[in-house]
């Protein structure tokens, strides 16, 4: 056997590694950015989403004048942050990152019970489907201006952001079905 063909073996029998990266690839993503909520910077940067949201905007008490108060990385404008704590910015913001930080536990928990990983791994799976919304009615995630490359589909950085949840879509898929093949396993046995 080839060094080539030796190299692609260990590859093609390595799907059960490839299945924890992706769990723990998972519960990283969530644990840290979950963190991040906490964080007022982190806080700032998801305003354009949340208020645009039909599905959370309800969530603010001012949605509608996010743009004038918008913070940009690393910037403090106290009259921004005054304007963020009325409008509820920082609450909302702790409550996803206490959700997100479930998550990740959950999905993590499937060494301890498959079922509970199981529900962490679908809350995993289905929560891009939610984000992918922002791409409908979040006129931030695309390239606004008078150059031709500009809206559809011209992500701007926040799509990008948005965009890039399709591979927490399929590594949440991954996870869920191997949660739901550990639980079958034990069950025949």
């Amino acid at each position: 056997m080839s060094f080539y063909q030796h190299i692609v073996q260990k590859i093609a029998n390595s799907e059960q590694l490839g299945v924890h990266l992706c769990r723990i690839s998972i519960a990283l993503v969530f644990l840290w950015i979950g963190w991040l909520k906490f964080i007022p910077y982190e806080a700032d940067s998801i305003v354009p989403f949340v208020a645009n949201s039909p599905f959370m905007s309800w969530l603010y008490n001012d949605p509608a004048n996010y743009a004038q108060y918008m913070n940009h990385e690393g910037a403090l404008v106290p009259e921004h942050r005054a304007w963020h704590l009325t409008n509820n910015t920082y609450g909302y913001s702790n409550g996803l990152g206490v959700v997100e930080i479930i998550f990740a536990l959950l999905i993590l928990s499937h060494y301890i019970s498959p079922t509970l990983g199981l529900i962490g791994a679908t809350l995993c799976f289905l929560t891009p489907f939610v984000t992918y919304t922002f791409l409908i009615f979040t006129p931030e995630t695309w390239v606004r201006g008078a150059d031709a490359h500009t809206g559809f589909p011209y992500l701007s950085g926040a799509g990008r952001l948005v965009l890039k949840d399709a591979m927490m879509t399929a590594a949440g898929f991954v996870a869920m079905v191997d949660s739901a093949k550990t639980i079958l396993r034990r069950k025949e046995n």
